[in-house]
């Protein structure tokens, strides 16, 4: 067991009509002057975004507001946000929507007192030392950005997706009311799904096999995800499994799941490519990818893919045949991603054939120039992606 340090500060605040609480937490963390930063479709449908207007006026809270945000959220409108919020004197940030929306939100903070380009800190060059304090009023639950220190924007000049992960930037409070993603359209709400069950993942798939505690609590936030998401797409007005997704995916993206254990990452660094290049949705493309990166490096330990097949996916274990159980594991998944309209190879996500030309640029974009590597389970190099990339073909 490695040690480690769990650092979950945000404020959460669960539950129904849980946003009228909203103008009360800006003023307790300081917020004189916000922008409110959204993206136009989820929060706009839902009526939040008006009602989140209104009790800022109400409570003589003045506020900016910056919206256009899309999926693989773009460093053009970060740029933009930082601009007005400089001119604006804004010293609060709430991002009302998803984890597109969370993730804009932190790189306009992470940019507002910072000198240089903000696109610096995901390149590596720099390290943020102060940011604008944020907040977010969720309304799609998948990326886990409302508790997490992670975020991601693509740089349209070259298509080239980042990450960038600071402490700072874990929202001061978040707020989620599960009645708020009754609207999601399905397609959104499996995606989300696959994405925060991937945040556990790529923790769970390690070489550290003595963290039992953390394991266990993963196979639980594993098992609830699958049954949830089958719950919501026949009733999307079940609350009961609204509420079970939206707490599960701050809960997957947290650091929670990965106390004690090395985490892995593979899987969305190898994505990140998939995405920045055909602007598709993050999570159909971790499915499309996962199954061919699970393949490759399930000998690596092949026990942890047995107990996830045996404890997640309900695969009965032969212990006569470990290699078979954990392959069946991989297909059982496969075939989860099949029921939610998730796709498991590239072909299906792009609708096409990829080209010998573009899983060379991804590989290309994904190593770096060839200079880095990937993952912790099976550490990549750039051959190892690029044979991933044609394992998931399709």
């Amino acid at each position: 067991m490695k040690d480690f340090n769990y650092y979950a500060p945000t404020e959460v605040v669960f539950g129904e009509k849980s946003e009228e609480q909203v103008a009360r937490l800006v003023k307790k963390y300081g917020g004189t002057k916000v922008l409110v930063h959204y993206g136009g479709q989820s929060a706009i449908r839902s009526g939040l975004l008006v009602k989140i207007i209104g009790l800022l006026q109400e409570a003589g809270i003045d506020f900016v507001k910056l919206g256009g945000v899309v999926p693989n959220p773009r460093l053009s409108l970060a740029q933009k946000g930082i601009e007005l919020c400089r001119r604006e004197g804004v010293d609060f940030i709430l991002a009302v929507g998803g984890g597109s929306v969370i993730d804009s939100s932190k790189c306009i903070a992470y940019g507002v007192p910072y000198e240089g380009n903000v696109w610096d800190f995901y390149q590596g060059k720099a390290k943020a030392t102060a940011m604008l304090p944020l907040a977010a009023v969720l309304t799609i639950p998948a990326a886990g950005s409302e508790m997490s220190e992670s975020s991601v924007i693509t740089n349209e000049d070259g298509d080239v997706k980042l990450g960038y992960s600071n402490n700072l930037s874990r929202p001061k409070f978040a707020i989620m009311n599960p009645c708020r993603t009754f609207t999601l359209p399905p397609y959104q709400t499996a995606a989300g799904v696959t994405d925060m069950m991937m945040h556990t993942m790529e923790r769970y798939f390690t070489k550290d096999d003595d963290m039992d505690l953390t394991t266990d609590l993963a196979e639980a936030l594993l098992r609830s995800m699958k049954n949830a998401v089958f719950a919501v797409l026949k009733n999307p007005e079940d609350y009961r499994y609204r509420a079970q997704i939206m707490w599960g995916g701050s809960l997957m993206h947290n650091g929670l799941t990965g106390c004690g254990i090395s985490d892995d990452w593979a899987t969305h660094q190898l994505e990140h490519e998939l995405s920045g290049m055909f602007d598709v949705t993050h999570g159909a493309g971790l499915a499309a990818v996962w199954p061919s990166w699970a393949r490759y490096v399930m000998h690596e330990n092949v026990s942890r893919f047995v107990r996830f097949a045996v404890n997640v996916m309900d695969v009965p274990n032969d212990f006569t045949d470990p290699e078979g159980t954990a392959l069946k594991g991989i297909e059982a998944m496969e075939r989860f991603y099949h029921a939610i309209g998730m796709p498991i190879n590239i072909k299906e996500l792009i609708g096409r054939d990829i080209t010998d030309a573009e899983i060379k640029e991804m590989t290309r974009k994904c190593s770096r120039d060839h200079h880095a590597t990937c993952g912790c389970l099976k550490v990549l190099e750039a051959k190892d992606m690029q044979t991933i990339y044609q394992m998931a073909r399709g």
